[in-house]
């Protein structure tokens, strides 16, 4: 068995590497990681309870894919509704083994050891587990029964946080959507134009290089861009002619109200959502709106959301206008390179354009022209 010294090292170590992760499957991988570099197992499994479907499922385990099981089946099943931890060193002579995972993934099970985990108010919310021991005895003790309990307190704590992020990001997530819809349908847009301006957004994001998690932050803060168009009165903004200078004037506000109704979050969604609402009219090359920032001055994700937004309001048709010819876009991007938008997302944009027009064709509005 592991040293005290070395136990303290290992659960400090990933206990650092846990609280700097966002991803529920990254924190789950280390949570196993930790639980197998504790106990000397060859594998660990987090099982987590799915209590509408009654099933325990796992997507996170060293060497095999996603995987359910029912919620009663096997040692892991045993351990939840007895809320006890449970080992055996002999896992085929024991009537609790389920072998029909062994099956699945042709892996062979030996020893098994299982700790339920519950949430702060005494539900149970999966199970840690480890499999077959890394020493020559190939068994597990006591001792590692009581290293894997300590794991596990730490897991049941850091997967109950977890989820609750997970939740409060994927609320904030469906507001912004909602939001979006209601802003965008004042002015006669639909739902589906916030969604390909999203989808437009992450794909390009990923083209310029940018990370998934951050690419997937630009797809969910750029349908509210024109938040803002919530403080434009109906008489300018569903006027069918032309604007006066005025009125104008009054429409390209809305970059500014987006941004003071966003500002003060301190979400990381919204705050990026408040970027592009506010910038997401400015010009590469100088003279957009509301502050006339000129080329990098520009943050990228207000870069980005311009194209999409335009490409989308051009592309695409509306119940009030048909779209332009695709010839037609293309030839205004290629003279608006380095004018009103980034050459090098353009060039991007350009060189990937049948990746961007599958992404419209998926979401089509439904309306007569």
């Amino acid at each position: 068995n592991l040293s005290t010294d070395n136990i303290m090292k290992i659960i400090f170590g990933y206990a650092a590497k846990i609280a700097n992760e966002r991803k529920m499957d990254n924190i789950l991988m280390h949570i196993a990681d930790m639980g197998r570099a504790l106990i000397l197992a060859d594998r660990c499994t987090m099982w987590m309870l799915d209590k509408d479907a009654n099933e325990l499922w796992t997507k996170v385990a060293h060497g095999i894919d996603i995987i359910r099981v029912p919620a009663s089946a096997g040692v892991v099943g045993y351990t939840i509704s007895s809320r006890e931890p449970y080992f055996t060193n002999d896992a085929y002579g024991d009537e609790k083994f389920n072998k029909e995972v062994d099956k699945r993934t042709g892996y062979k099970t030996q020893a098994i050891i299982c700790i339920p985990l519950f949430n702060s108010g005494g539900e149970a919310i999966g199970a840690f587990q480890a499999v077959n021991k890394m020493t020559s005895s190939k068994c597990f003790n006591q001792m590692d029964l009581e290293y894997f309990k300590v794991a596990a307190s730490y897991a049941s704590k850091s997967l109950e946080a977890a989820i609750l992020n997970d939740e409060i990001e994927r609320t904030q997530k469906e507001i912004i959507f909602l939001m979006a819809e209601v802003g965008e349908s004042r002015s006669k847009e639909t739902g589906n134009h916030v969604k390909r301006v999203a989808e437009y957004s992450k794909l390009l994001a990923l083209k310029y290089g940018i990370s998934e998690e951050e690419a997937e932050l630009i797809r969910v803060a750029s349908p509210m861009h024109d938040i803002g168009k919530v403080g434009i009165p109906d008489e300018v903004l569903k006027k069918p002619g032309k604007l006066t200078s005025e009125e104008f004037d009054l429409m390209k506000s809305h970059t500014s109200l987006g941004y003071n109704i966003l500002m003060n979050s301190n979400r990381r969604i919204v705050k990026a959502a408040s970027i592009i609402a506010h910038q997401h009219h400015e010009k590469w090359s100088g003279g957009g709106y509301p502050q006339g920032l000129k080329g990098a001055e520009i943050h990228i994700y207000g870069r980005i959301t311009a194209i999409a937004d335009v490409f989308d309001a051009l592309g695409s048709d509306r119940c009030y206008k048909k779209a332009w010819e695709q010839d037609r876009i293309v030839q205004m991007f290629r003279e608006e390179k380095g004018q009103q938008f980034d050459p090098e997302l353009i060039q991007l944009f350009l060189d990937n354009l049948s990746e961007f027009i599958a992404i419209r064709d998926r979401y089509q509005d439904l309306c007569e022209i």
